[in-house]
């Protein structure tokens, strides 16, 4: 080192030292991938604004789509127990027609009646429990029938209740559905669409069915921080349903480069909800091809088809973006890098 530049460096160090400043710790520098990831400001290509409308709306279709599921699942329970209520219904209906029937052929007589036309003390006794006991069993059916017939306009009125619920998620999804559409199509009025040759959208051959993540109990996703330690190079956090994501991929074995976190810019990389992996096996290189390009259209086809079970919330690979609303479409967000345009790595974002 130029011996100038060592003096000017301890200088510096005796200055920060009399002020009292503390240094930072050390933190070991960690290898850059081949090429960069992005340009800077806009690290997966596109504008913050598209990102964000694509969150919003994939993150809405799948609380759609979930409480349609909900609803769904619950209306078959009422129907069941409807179809149970009816039946008993029939029944009880049946046995208080019965004793109106009977009443009716034999001409009973009024309670008062009966009494009177005994013609003993035993027998005005032994007719007055009789009595009893018969308007007690008619009551007994009466109320148990107008009971169940309550009780199954109530199911009807809550089947119905549900029916609606659903009539509004399908509703909701398919708004959400056109907003991302929309951002897209927008995104698209700025730079020339990329032709479906490019999509990279092969189904794959990867058939691993990854672990689901942990769900709320009414089958909603958990809102999750950035809170458990990024185990890639990027040295930051992620979510825990990030971390099962990137841990069930590898276990699927995709075990090339990846990065998770990064500490600036928009979309989900900050948030720790974005994983990046690369399709080359020592980084993010140029375009890939070969068996490279196979490698990422297996990996993106893991995640789609794993993508309920992950809570996938959109995946981008070579200038196309599958979205569970719509499947994929033409992203032409990217730079005409292999970065931006996603050529070289399957980025994952997570709900």
């Amino acid at each position: 080192m130029h011996v100038r530049t060592t003096t000017r460096l301890l200088a510096a160090v005796v200055t920060a030292l009399a002020l009292g400043v503390s240094a930072a710790p050390y933190t070991p520098a960690v290898a850059a991938p081949t090429t960069r990831l992005a340009a800077p400001g806009d690290d997966e290509g596109g504008t913050p604004a598209l990102r964000d409308q694509l969150d919003a709306a994939s993150k809405g279709w799948l609380e759609a789509k979930a409480a349609l599921e909900r609803s769904t699942k619950r209306q078959q329970e009422l129907d069941g127990q409807l179809k149970t209520i009816e039946g008993q219904l029939v029944t009880q209906t049946a046995k208080v027609g019965e004793i109106a029937g009977a009443a009716y052929r034999t001409g009973r007589l009024g309670p008062m009646s009966a009494l009177l036309n005994s013609n003993t003390p035993s027998g005005f006794l032994d007719r007055a429990a009789a009595l009893e006991t018969v308007a007690t069993r008619e009551d007994q059916e009466l109320r148990t029938m107008i009971e169940t017939r309550d009780q199954a306009t109530r199911t009807r009125a809550a089947v119905s209740r549900e029916i609606t619920e659903q009539r509004k998620q399908v509703a909701t999804m398919g708004k959400r559905k056109e907003q991302a559409e929309r951002a897209l199509a927008v995104a698209a009025a700025d730079k020339p669409a990329p032709t479906s040759r490019d999509s990279g959208s092969s189904d794959g051959t990867s058939t691993s069915n990854a672990k689901g993540a942990p769900r709320n109990s009414d089958g909603s996703w958990p809102s999750e921080s950035c809170s458990v330690n990024d185990p890639t190079p990027a040295n930051g956090c992620i979510t825990p349903r990030t971390l099962n994501a990137l841990n069930q991929a590898k276990a699927a074995g995709f075990t090339r480069y990846v990065s998770c976190y990064r500490p600036s810019g928009s979309g989900e990389h900050p948030k720790g909800r974005a994983c990046d992996f690369a399709a080359q096996k020592n980084g993010f290189g140029g375009v890939a091809s070969g068996g490279d390009r196979t490698y990422g259209n297996n990996l993106a086809a893991y995640f789609i088809r794993n993508a309920d079970r992950l809570g996938v919330l959109y995946v981008i690979w070579f200038k196309r973006i599958w979205l569970p609303s719509s499947g994929w479409k033409a992203y032409s967000g990217g730079n005409g890098d292999p970065s931006s345009d996603h050529t070289n790595h399957v980025h994952l974002s997570m709900i």
